[in-house]
């Protein structure tokens, strides 16, 4: 780790450009459990406020880092959220580090969405070597809801995405949702014992493990996320966590989502993320600066705001 890394909650636009995929993963370890990802789906339409992007919004609101959810890297120019942006130029008006969220292809792969294009943001060879060329500072590979991506899917993946990345990608794997034919880690009913999972995703390559947010996900406890926390944690020294506060709860009130910001805060997880089902392709802007607050305190959450120009 270099001395000279800055901690990604002090980080302004001018650092972040500084940084490469290891310096990134070294400022989140060094933030210490502070840093908030928000997420952008960019099918949903232009996004929630007229002018700007979602993933300039979110900067705006304290956001640390951004992923673009259904990306359509088959025809760039249809992507109705990036409002004719590239990825580079809404990383330059966001200031932040801004990633993409590749589905796992596999066999239990449902027929086309009627609402966004699956194969467009399916984990290919071809997909992530272009994520990688336009710019993505990470990438996270999972499975939306409803697309019967298995864990087993994501561990192939993300040995894929590391044999095509190398040590030049930022690489998050898990599966925090599409729970119905197999259960989310965490989860007490899964078949599978989820420490071996883990194993297996960071063996493959992965640089954050991706579970579930207790209290925003049926079933899941703090206790749950708390112990495979610890076990990423041990089992590599410097792998990250993320949780990932979503099934729809992104869009409630912001008293619940104080709450459940200090269920994950108790998790020990590295990285916290908020969904992209609120009304406009993310969740309402107060829900986002709550889980700031409540994660960082108003200092840090008021220089994110500020600061993206920097």
């Amino acid at each position: 780790m270099s001395n000279q890394v800055i901690r990604l909650i002090n980080a302004s636009k001018k650092d972040f450009k500084q940084m490469n995929a290891r310096d990134l993963k070294d400022s989140i370890l060094r933030s210490e459990g502070r840093v908030v990802m928000g997420q952008h789906l960019l099918f949903a339409g232009e996004g929630l406020v007229r002018g700007v992007t979602n993933t300039e919004l979110m900067a705006a609101f304290g956001a640390d880092m951004v992923m673009l959810n259904t990306l359509n890297l088959n025809d760039l120019s249809k992507n109705p959220g990036l409002m004719g942006l590239s990825v580079e130029e809404i990383k330059e008006k966001a200031g932040i580090p801004v990633g993409i969220y590749l589905g796992c292809p596999g066999k239990n792969e449902p027929p086309k969405s009627p609402y966004y294009d699956v194969e467009g943001m399916t984990a290919t060879r071809e997909h992530i070597n272009l994520a990688k060329e336009l710019g993505a500072d990470f990438i996270v590979l999972g499975g939306n809801p409803g697309s019967g991506t298995s864990i087993q899917d994501i561990i192939e993946t993300t040995r894929l995405a590391r044999e095509v990345c190398g040590e030049d990608m930022l690489i998050f794997a898990g599966k925090w949702e599409d729970g119905v034919k197999e259960k989310v880690l965490g989860d007490p009913l899964a078949e599978r014992d989820a420490k071996e999972i883990i194993k297996e995703l960071i063996d493959a390559g992965a640089d954050v493990i991706d579970l579930p947010a207790p209290g925003s996900r049926h079933g899941i406890s703090v206790h749950m996320i708390q112990e495979l926390v610890q076990f990423v944690h041990t089992y590599k020294p410097g792998t990250l966590t993320m949780a990932f506060l979503n099934s729809s709860v992104e869009n409630a009130d912001v008293e619940t989502i104080r709450q459940i910001a200090l269920k994950m805060k108790e998790t020990g997880a590295d990285i916290h993320a908020i969904g992209d089902g609120g009304f406009g392709g993310c969740s309402t802007p107060e829900n986002l600066l709550q889980l700031s607050i409540s994660l960082k305190g108003k200092s840090y959450s008021y220089f994110r705001m500020a600061s993206r120009n920097r």
